[in-house]
This record gives structure tokens, sequence and C-alpha cells, in this order.
């Protein structure tokens, strides 16, 4: 088997692979394919729409990790931060004490206790529980 660092690799076509544009690690893949055994990192960062940067951040981590690097990871918080298992047993138990109380009396009830959430914090707890009132 031949090494790659002895061939220059021609401009690689995501089409010919069927590749879709969406396929985000895919693109990452032939970036940095291209980028290093192609036509260079000025070109292919070009191409896939990268900086300099990302381009070298991503060589990194593929060799630190392999190819989870190169998939996109959820945005956002990774755990959440206000509505903790125990503000959501308090809700639930504020919920059960007073089961006509509206999610702004709740809130008004946890604040006066010391705790700091919203109100829609708490609707979002009422409801993914189905604690709502009962409608006739």
């Amino acid at each position: 088997m031949k090494n790659l660092h002895q061939h220059s690799l021609p401009n690689l076509d995501p089409n010919l692979l069927n590749i879709q544009e969406s396929d985000d690690a895919s693109q990452k893949m032939l970036m940095l394919i291209e980028g290093t055994y192609g036509q260079g990192i000025q070109h292919s960062i070009k191409k896939y729409g990268y900086t300099e940067q990302r381009y070298h951040q991503l060589v990194r981590l593929f060799k630190e990790i392999g190819i989870e690097a190169l998939f996109n990871k959820k945005k956002g918080p990774k755990i959440n931060y206000v509505r903790t298992d125990k503000m959501v047993q308090l809700i639930i138990r504020h919920r059960f004490l007073d089961p006509l109380a509206s999610s702004q009396v709740i809130a008004q009830k946890l604040r006066q206790e010391g705790y700091v959430i919203s109100v829609r914090s708490i609707e979002r707890t009422i409801q993914e529980y189905g604690l709502q009132k009962k409608t006739l």
C-alpha cells in the first residue's frame, strides 16, 4: 500500500461520492484530506467555508480522538442549570400541596424560600410531568 504523502490528490468532488452538503462530517473530512494531500489548506478552507484556525483545530482534534471530532455536537448547555432534580421536586411538591396554585404563585413561593426560577421553567415542569389543572 502506497503512502498518501507520495501522491498529490486531485481536487476532490463531493458529488462524486454523492456526499450531501448537509453531511458536515464528510465535508470536514474531505476538507482535511484536500488541505493535507490536495491543493493545500488555503484552497481547501475557501472551498468548504472554514477558517484556517478551525481547519487546524479539526486536524488536531481528528488526530486526538478520530472521526468523532468531525461530528457536530449539540449546542447549548449540557445540563439543566435551573430545573435541577431538587427544583423539580419542589415544584411538584408545591403543585400537590395546592393544585389550584398558578405557576406565578408557585414561582413566588419558591422565591420566598430563596430559589431563583422563572415562571416559564415552572410551566415547563408542570407540563412535562402532566400536572396541569383539570378543565371541565
